[in-house]
């Protein structure tokens, strides 16, 4: 049987997004072998592609973080699982294709009746928002946070965990994004216009408790000056390693997946050596589930029951069938966008 995927052969641009078709993968010894509903389409996809993510695979690589797929052949030794049973995961890399094979450990049942695009919003975005608020900056009903980035994936998702949570919530976005940021309780403060740190400082006096960091570099050294006394940055992306959807330094034809991660690093240890109690914090969703699955499986479980009761709705941008990859990652590229866009490898 043939499937297709997307594979890049290339770091750099949405061109080198191509998709083949060859044999449909066999499920190894404790493997599962999984017919793909939804792919998310994130920027650590884009990082990838230019070589920029530490996580970057060696080429040719398949990108996509985040599926939900339905169980399709079992390997050997595996056991409690049965063909049809919808799963989620957070493979990485590979998700952008129609069949996958993984471990039946990184699999974890979707309740049924879910839609795959919503709920492939929370394996990536929703566990990340929900794990920075309450493992990371520990904020609490009535502190005050700023979330940048506040119209797209992230931080949508961190504006709807936040209402339910009770915080007072400022997001940086463009004039485009304002309305979506104040649908979902948070005021909008229109970044290619307004200074954030004056802005925060006009609104709230003395700062906010927390800072929920996607850009990364000096960015976040300007994210700490939003801060009260005692708050905290939770840095935890390299957005602003990127320019429309590109590499900033226009080096994209090898890995470079240390370089961004080292500067990263620097502001992290310069927050903590600073002057003033202002914590600078760093996050990342791939290693605290290396550290502790359980802990991702747990908080995954949490928000499908919160997407269930209707208590939190992720906001799809727009979907695309597999063929599509390319123009996603433009339109991702091109900044703007609310919400999560989706591969639908079923079309």
């Amino acid at each position: 049987m043939k499937h297709t995927r997307i594979i890049v052969t290339h770091y750099g641009g949405p061109e080198e997004l191509r998709l083949i078709e060859e044999e449909c993968p066999e499920p190894k010894n404790g493997e599962v072998r999984v017919r793909v509903l939804a792919a998310g389409v994130s920027l650590p996809d884009v990082l990838m592609r230019e070589g920029l993510h530490p996580e970057t695979p060696r080429l040719p690589f398949t990108p996509g973080w985040d599926l939900i797929g339905v169980v399709d052949r079992l390997g050997d030794g595996v056991s409690g699982l049965e063909p049809g049973r919808i799963v989620a995961a957070l493979p990485i890399s590979g998700a952008y294709a129609e069949f996958v094979c993984l471990p039946q450990r990184e699999l974890v049942p979707v309740p049924p009746g879910l839609d795959a695009a919503e709920a492939v919003s929370l394996v990536l975005n929703y566990v990340t928002a929900y794990q920075m608020l309450h493992r990371s900056a520990k904020v609490g009903q009535g502190r005050r946070v700023l979330i940048h980035g506040a119209a797209g994936g992230v931080g949508s998702a961190l504006l709807q965990l936040g209402r339910l949570a009770g915080l007072e919530m400022y997001g940086t976005c463009s004039a485009q994004g304002s309305p979506a940021v104040s649908a979902l309780g948070g005021i909008p403060i229109d970044y290619q216009h307004q200074d954030f740190v004056k802005e925060i400082h006009r609104l709230t006096g003395e700062g906010v408790d927390a800072v929920f960091e996607s850009i990364g570099g000096t960015h976040i050294w300007q994210s700490r000056k939003a801060l009260c006394s005692g708050g905290t940055v939770v840095a935890y992306g390299l957005t602003g390693s990127l320019r429309g959807g590109r590499s900033a330094s226009g080096r994209s034809e090898k890995r470079h997946r240390f370089r961004e991660i080292a500067i990263f690093g620097l502001y992290i240890v310069g927050g903590w050596v600073s002057p003033g109690r202002k914590r600078v914090v760093p996050y990342s969703i791939q290693w605290l589930k290396r550290l502790r699955p359980a802990l991702f499986r747990e908080d995954l479980t949490v928000l499908f029951d919160l997407l269930q009761q209707q208590k939190i709705k992720p906001l799809i941008a727009q979907r695309f069938p597999l063929s599509g990859a390319r123009q996603a990652h433009e339109l991702l590229g091109k900044g703007g966008v609310t919400g999560k866009i989706v591969l639908t490898p079923d079309g």
